[in-house]
């Protein structure tokens, strides 16, 4: 598993690392029962504070994605996608809602906007 942080990035680190292994999890990279770096090594991997890698499982763990054992560690809990993708698919509308919202503000017509998530959708 590799996780990258960027330092120039806006989002916290934990929020990096939170999301990275979230997708790597439903991309199907990371599969059920797969075993985590511990917080330990992976705050050593990173060269961050272990305090920080704590929050980001602790987070996955709360929102579902893994699972910790004392004494074993952490892993990779069972995950139901089309729960999950229903979730995604309810975000996606919210943003293509305000999307529109903006779009019809600066009078910009569906063809226009058409045009330009088919160019943001393609890169």
């Amino acid at each position: 598993m590799q996780i990258i942080i960027s330092n120039s990035s806006k989002e916290p680190i934990y929020e990096q690392i939170i999301n990275q292994i979230k997708s790597s999890i439903l991309s199907g990279d990371l599969k059920e029962g797969t075993a985590l770096p511990s917080i330990r090594q992976l705050a050593k991997d990173l060269q961050i504070s272990v305090i920080t890698t704590k929050r980001a499982y602790e987070e996955l763990e709360k929102s579902g994605f893994i699972y910790s054992i004392v004494g074993k560690g952490s892993f990779v809990a069972e995950q139901n996608l089309e729960v999950i993708r229903e979730k995604k698919l309810k975000v996606i509308e919210e943003q293509l809602s305000a999307v529109i919202e903006n779009s019809k503000e600066i009078g910009l017509s569906f063809d226009e906007l058409q045009e330009l998530l088919e160019l943001l959708y393609e890169e």
